[in-house]
């Protein structure tokens, strides 16, 4: 009799173990592996029907927030009104505070007179994040921030070439859920990505930036604050004109793309009057992280349930718990760890690494599903390495089968298109109505574009 997962691949062409036939599997699971892997399997699997419901629910909570505030997806406004014409040039620093690391970037555009990756020069540096410093308070976050920028300009001699009168332009990528009454200021409404660092919420991100950075007195203007997927888009713009949303699939999720102010039923008039002077056109950043907060339609598995549980917001960002990068290595730690203490895997092994929170990011993942070294030698060092473990050829195997069953980036085309209704020639990979382009470092060339478009806006190119 077939299993309940085989009965899927019938029924469903982007199945999660349709994929398997793809590999070459290097070692049998015995019985009671096929058997967990049928339960996995199963509470991970979503039908057609499921996902176009999902997408039904998902389109209402995005019309939602463009009507309203304070709804889950909140739909929030830029104020950057326009997608690059291709051209802009300037060097410009910029500050990328994200989920693990921040990144200071020294960026040069070209515009027209180079081409592709020409077109633009970046010079970088990345300070890992304490861990302490995501549950500190305000000053230790922005003192931490305002030093390393000091460093960063020192270094590289810029606080010679800029002077307080002629202040080098900063742009700063904060990506965060944030409201803005203009695009130098972003009030912080609530942490994501397991931050919760006190006296930062509804305060004025930029403000509270701009104090440290007078306090030491450098000679820099901070001229925009962007989220990193505005600002990708405006990065994959920047070279194809044709683009239109800017996505980030990293330690969060989230979207943005240029919507019709006709289309902002919850625009204040003054603010529409203002927007209409420059365009008829804003980006909208959807934070779509918190999609189905009220837990309406997205299926949870045990794991997502525990993972959300033990979160500093239960109840926060439900979309973005089952999808984002920083989520998902946690859902395979915890189905790995579940099954060695039912004995199943790395018996008589220490695993008492593999029971550290958050111990295995979504890079673990992806290496161990892409693994193509002889004898799968690139997995078994990350094991020894991050996890102390020595894998068996089965468990290797195993542990390839489940970092399918939750990465599914084998089947993001072929899903999409099933939603959309593609053609199977169009649902394979590359192939369709949509075609999904990587925007290389949004967060930084697209922030510093966006600073030269309003110092351009402004008088000030």
């Amino acid at each position: 009799m077939a299993s309940s997962a085989q009965q899927h691949v019938n029924e469903e062409s982007y199945s999660s173990r349709q994929q398997r036939s793809e590999l070459e599997n290097m070692a049998d699971l015995p019985s009671e592996l096929e058997k967990e892997l049928d339960r996995l399997d199963e509470e991970f699997w979503i039908s057609g029907d499921k996902l176009k419901q999902i997408v039904k629910r998902f389109r209402e909570e995005l019309d939602e927030g463009l009507a309203k505030h304070h709804q889950n997806i909140a739909m929030h406004q830029t104020w950057v009104h326009h997608l690059p014409s291709g051209n802009e040039r300037g060097t410009f620093l910029t500050l990328d505070l994200g989920g693990t690391n921040l990144r200071v970037c020294e960026i040069t555009l070209h515009g027209h007179e180079k081409k592709g990756k020409e077109k633009t020069e970046l010079d970088q540096k990345q300070y890992r994040l304490p861990e302490e410093l995501k549950k500190g308070d305000a000053d230790g976050l922005w003192n931490f921030i305002a030093e390393e920028l000091e460093d960063f300009v020192k270094n590289k001699g810029l606080d010679k070439q800029y002077t307080k009168e002629k202040p080098m332009p900063l742009g700063f990528t904060f990506s965060y859920p944030a409201t803005q009454a203009r695009i130098d200021h972003a009030v912080l409404k609530t942490w994501t990505k397991g931050f919760d660092i006190s006296g930062v919420e509804d305060h004025d991100v930029a403000q509270q930036l701009r104090e440290k950075i007078e306090e030491r007195n450098l000679p820099i203007e901070l001229i925009c604050v962007i989220n990193d997927t505005v600002g990708a888009m405006i990065a994959s713009a920047y070279n194809d004109p044709k683009t239109i949303i800017g996505a980030i699939f990293g330690t969060g999720c989230n979207a943005a793309y240029m919507a019709n102010l006709s289309s902002i039923g919850k625009m204040k008039e003054p603010d529409r009057r203002t927007a209409s002077a420059q365009s008829d056109k804003m980006a909208i950043n959807c934070e779509y992280g918190a999609f189905d907060n009220a837990h309406r339609v997205l299926p949870w598995t045990q794991y997502d349930k525990q993972i959300d549980a033990e979160s500093p917001r239960p109840g926060e960002q439900a979309f973005e718990k089952l999808s984002a990068g920083l989520y998902l290595g946690e859902i395979y730690r915890l189905i790995v760890l579940e099954l060695a203490d039912q004995g199943l895997v790395f018996k008589d092994q220490d695993i008492s690494k593999l029971r550290k929170s958050y111990s295995i990011d979504t890079g673990f993942l992806s290496q161990v599903e892409d693994d193509d070294s002889s004898f799968f030698t690139k997995s078994r060092s990350l094991f020894r390495d991050l996890l102390n473990l020595s894998p068996s050829d089965v468990e290797i195997e195993l542990s390839r089968r489940i970092a399918e069953l939750i990465a599914f980036k084998r089947r993001w085309a072929k899903a999409l298109g099933e939603i959309l209704g593609w053609s199977d020639e169009e649902k394979r990979e590359g192939e369709g109505p949509i075609k999904i382009t990587s925007a290389e470092d949004g967060s930084g060339i697209g922030c510093a574009i966006i600073a030269a478009m309003e110092l351009d806006r402004l008088g000030k190119a």
